[in-house]
């Protein structure tokens, strides 16, 4: 059994990263960044387990894809080592970042060679540029290292020194203020971290493959409550009876999208249970949805939507429906489809006590 843990920092919220998602759901082919850079990692070298720290949100969802354990992060960096060593047994704990996932593979082994050298091991890099301090004075670059990751930290030292002080970025800072002994080993330019944005060139660009999700709905009718389907209104006597305001094509529709993604399902995101959602606009509902996929990663490509119902006819709201549901998607309109169809008075839609909605959305990753 090895005596080092690895835990990846997966936890932040990417605020100065200019890209609609998120820097640790960039994808690198199918893969999520976080999920990438621990299998690095993992494949070339031995450890006791794999933690990874991951914003509480999205816990679930990284342990739905993935057979490593993760552990809710904090506020800060932090905060969230502290969490992920909670998890941690070996006697040596190896921290590395998923936003310097293109690390070299010769700098996470020579940091981990120089095992049982000090209290902390941590590659860093020598400064080239001449450095001055605001006020113009020249600052002595020859005293100056850019710090990195992958770090090596004796698990006891980490602890003790973490109860001790706050307000560090990385461990071996920490650990030498706290009066333990920090070694630095050769880094690399190549283990820049991804930052602002602009570094997403360094990556193998998303899989171009296409997930293919399957949403139903079905509602009854309710006397006198307005009715909605795909965002628009239908005249008719009656409405559709929902803990929201019932519009079960978009349901269906965030259905399909949530289970392209493999995000479960609208009564987990949107519990019939919650009074916040009592007569929901579900237009709203699927901006929400589609906010939270897009920082995961995804992109819905295409979607298909038929409403089986006897009454009311809906012919002539078909147009309407596909110009709403393009928009809300954000899509070209030719990308949607919506049919209405009925069930020639067989069952429960026939006898025209309610409708049903099916969708298919079609979802690709983002980059």
């Amino acid at each position: 059994m090895s005596d080092t843990t690895m835990i990846l920092m997966a936890a932040g919220e990417s605020t100065r990263f200019n890209s609609a998602v998120k820097k640790q759901w960039l994808r690198v082919g199918e893969k999520p960044l976080w999920e990438f850079a621990a299998d690095r990692f993992a494949a070339e070298f031995e450890f006791a387990k794999v933690v990874i720290a991951a914003a509480g949100g999205e816990v679930d969802f990284m342990r739905s894809l993935c057979d490593y354990e993760i552990v809710a992060g904090g506020a800060t960096r932090e905060d969230s080592l502290r969490n992920a060593l909670g998890a941690v047994e070996s006697e040596w704990v190896f921290v590395a970042d998923a936003a310097r996932a293109l690390t070299p593979i010769e700098v996470a082994r020579r940091v981990l060679d120089s095992k049982g050298e000090a209290d902390c091991i941590a590659p860093a890099i020598k400064v080239v540029d001449t450095l001055a301090l605001n006020d113009g004075c020249a600052a002595n670059r020859d005293r100056i290292v850019r710090v990195q990751t992958p770090q090596l930290s004796r698990v006891s030292v980490l602890r003790r020194s973490l109860a001790q002080k706050s307000g560090f970025s990385d461990e071996s800072t920490l650990i030498a203020a706290c009066g333990g002994v920090t070694r630095y080993v050769e880094g690399s330019e190549q283990a820049a971290k991804l930052t602002y944005g602009g570094e997403i060139a360094q990556l193998a660009p998303p899989s171009q493959e296409r997930l293919i999700g399957h949403g139903l709905d079905v509602h009854g009718f309710e006397e006198g409550k307005p009715m909605k389907l795909c965002g628009v209104e239908i005249d008719a006597p009656f409405g559709l009876k929902a803990h929201s305001d019932g519009d079960a094509a978009l349901h269906a529709l965030i259905d399909a999208i949530l289970g392209a993604c493999g995000l479960g399902d609208i009564g987990g995101w949107f519990p019939d249970s919650d009074k916040a959602y009592k007569n929901a606009d579900s237009a709203e509902l699927l901006r929400l949805v589609l906010a939270k996929i897009r920082r995961f990663g995804f992109a819905v490509k295409g979607a298909d939507i038929t409403i089986a119902a006897q009454k009311p006819r809906l012919e002539n709201y078909k147009i309407a429906m596909k110009k709403r549901v393009a928009k809300l998607l954000d899509l070209r309109y030719e990308r949607v489809n919506i049919k209405a169809t009925t069930t020639e008075k067989l069952g429960f839609i026939g006898r025209s006590e309610g409708l049903a909605a099916f969708a298919v959305a079609l979802v690709g990753y983002s980059a």
